[in-house]
């Protein structure tokens, strides 16, 4: 794998000048304005018999502006600038590349390349708009410097509002921003960013790849977002879809050039049997140019500060993970199944990233558990600085919907928080935006169902349906974000259990945007238990903040209790502690000290309490109470406390 890509890039060395050279394509293909107010226009179309661009600025005559053929499939075209000197194609002006298919045909499509495409309301499909207003947004703060500790909020712009409609990205900068900021998270993580003609997608069927979406508002909206973001210190990730994309051929990549490969394989082998999707041919040099381009130009345009690659699995295996399971066993990884050419992609795409730009992040999105994926390219690695613990979810949901709370294995628990490859970085989740659509349930909603709409108010009685939700909510977050990985992530409206699901408007409901909200307003309710769930959460990164366990060596798991139902663990210097009996309190419980010396007595206090009443608890513990260790063997360690 190491030599595939060493070799590549050997081509890319001698071929195209270096690496940094040929991510910069993005600079000169699609259309681009010049100093002297001309425009150089340059596309990709190796199965076009002759290429045009048309537009408000010729009145739509498709042959008046053809390009000139060069070699490997490639065609040029340059418009001198007016007599005045402007520039012949004005801003906000509307163009489409004209392809002479092979058959004649001709074909109106956006350029891959296009920076923003928008749909009038009495239109089904987008059109392209040149971008270059006289005055681009200006970055005004310095991106934060590399985390630590990756407390990762993940957003969608669209949805960031309790009102019922498409919410705008200065919405997201002046209301959600602030609020992702007080909740101690460093990191933000953006869904559907790129652009996607389908709303209910959730971006994941990208029309346009170089387009921040227009639904939300402009480009520069976008970066103000951003830029604003880092004012406050927070980290801005972009989740990357390179896996697949849009079947749509009028204002999607599919047949740009009137044939079914161009960007991607032909034939069966170029389909998402699933996703019903386009899928990319990772071998093709002008591929490798139009999606490393594409990671730099979401970097030095907008500022974005890394990626979360989306699909990584489908990316590694030629049967795309579909039917296939994975126990761990090293010939699952290994051998002709493997898509060579799409894991020298990642591997190119994490070089890049981090020779250009060292400070970004990129995460893997991987099911399959694929070794090396977050190890350094250098050791034959896959690049990438964390990959997603996907097997923590599922156990959760596992456990809520088949066993009763006396039947739960501490065991089992502890080996799905633990169970990660050495040395390889894993963002740890309880639950994502994949839990919450509908169809499936969130944890807050598998835990208390129905009686959230009648009992969250204080008002009402505390029933043992809600009373037990809301204490296995906030202890199923604390040991998932404790013990699980090198980072946490949490999606929008899930850290206070948003009530319902999340559904998008489609022809099935509607067209509603009824669960296509977030309704924050619900924890600023002082007469509902939403707010105990939200300032948990918020203590619980605030605390992490101030020790840094994500960034700590992992855990030391001194205690997993089948009978008792307790699980104890250390991690930077913290002791943590869980009781999950369904009806079991414990007096005098002994507990293990893994870092105490055996010559000095240490004091301990509680630091954090999901039965403290602001936290929707009972109150069953004095926090004026000091714990003092002992040299008192317990579980093979010779030092302990009693609590």
């Amino acid at each position: 794998r190491y030599s595939l890509f060493h070799n590549r890039l050997k081509n890319i060395e001698e071929n195209e000048g270096g690496l940094d050279k040929f991510s910069k394509s993005y600079k000169t293909f699609g259309v681009n304005q010049f100093v002297d107010g001309g425009i150089y226009c340059k596309e990709w179309a190796p199965g076009a018999e002759a290429v045009f661009l048309a537009g408000d600025f010729n009145d739509w005559n498709p042959f008046s502006h053809p390009y000139k053929k060069m070699e490997y499939g490639k065609w040029e075209l340059f418009i001198p600038p007016g007599q005045d000197g402007c520039s012949p194609v004005p801003h906000g002006s509307k163009l489409k590349v004209v392809i002479r298919a092979q058959n004649g045909e001709l074909l109106y499509r956006i350029s891959p390349w296009a920076r923003y495409v928008v749909r009038d309301e009495d239109k089904v499909n987008y059109d392209w708009v040149h971008w270059n207003p006289p005055q681009s947004y200006i970055h005004k703060h310095p991106s934060p410097k590399r985390l630590k500790s990756l407390r990762i909020y993940e957003s969608h712009v669209g949805i960031a509002s309790p009102e019922g409609k498409v919410a705008s990205y200065k919405n997201f900068t002046y209301n959600v921003l602030p609020r992702i900021k007080d909740l101690g998270y460093n990191c933000v993580q953006l869904m559907a960013i790129m652009e996607h003609a389908y709303y209910a997608s959730f971006g994941y069927q990208v029309t346009s790849f170089f387009a921040a979406s227009s639904r939300y508002g402009t480009p520069d909206d976008l970066k103000e977002m951003i830029d604003i973001a880092h004012s406050m210190g927070i980290t801005v990730l972009l989740d990357v879809v390179h896996s697949h994309a849009s079947k749509n051929s009028e204002d999607g990549l599919n047949k740009f050039d009137g044939t079914d490969s161009c960007f991607f394989h032909s034939g069966p082998k170029g389909n998402h049997q699933l996703w019903d999707s386009r899928l990319f041919d990772y071998a093709n040099w002008e591929v490798l140019r139009f999606l490393l381009s594409n990671l730099r130009m979401w970097i030095e345009d907008y500022r974005f500060d890394g990626f979360r690659f989306d699909g990584v699995t489908s990316m590694l295996y030629h049967h795309h993970g579909i039917g296939t399971g994975f126990s761990g066993d090293y010939n699952e990884y290994f051998g002709l199944h493997v898509d060579e050419d799409a894991l020298c992609y990642l591997m190119l795409a994490n070089h890049m990233i981090n020779f250009l730009h060292p400070e970004c992040i990129t995460i893997a999105e991987d099911v399959s558990g694929m070794p090396a994926l977050c190890r350094p390219v250098a050791e034959g690695g896959g690049g990438f600085d964390y990959r997603l613990a996907m097997a923590i979810p599922d156990k959760w949901i596992q456990i809520i919907k088949e066993l009763k709370d006396e039947d739960w294995n501490m065991g089992n628990i502890v080996h799905t928080l633990t169970n990660r490859r050495y040395e390889e970085k894993y963002i740890a989740y309880a639950e994502s935006h994949d839990q919450a659509l509908v169809g499936d349930k969130t944890l807050a909603f598998r835990l208390m169902d129905a009686e959230m709409y009648t009992n969250m108010s204080v008002l009402s009685p505390l029933t043992p349906v809600i009373d037990r939700g809301i204490q296995l909510h906030k202890m199923i977050r604390l040991i998932t974000h404790a013990l699980g990985g090198e980072s946490y992530l949490n999606f929008m409206g899930n850290e206070f259990g948003h009530p319902e699901w999340l559904d998008f408007p489609r022809r099935g409901n509607n067209e509603s945007y009824h669960y296509a909200r977030r309704q924050f307003n619900l924890t600023e309710d002082h007469l509902l238990r939403y707010r105990f769930l939200n300032s948990f959460d918020r203590d619980m990164n605030k605390l992490e903040e101030q020790f840094g366990w994500l960034a700590s060596p992992p855990g030391y798991v001194s205690e997993k209790h089948e009978s008792n139902k307790v699980i104890a663990f250390e991690r930077a210097g913290l002791i943590f502690i869980f009781n999950f009996h369904p009806y079991q309190s414990y007096v005098d419980y002994r507990v293990v000290i893994w870092h105490s010396s055996l010559t000095v007595i240490c004091k301990y206090k509680i630091l954090l309490d999901s039965d403290a009443a602001e936290y929707g608890g009972h109150e069953r513990l004095d926090h004026n109470t000091e714990y003092f260790s002992e040299e008192y063997p317990h579980n093979y360690r010779p030092n302990s406390l009693m609590v």
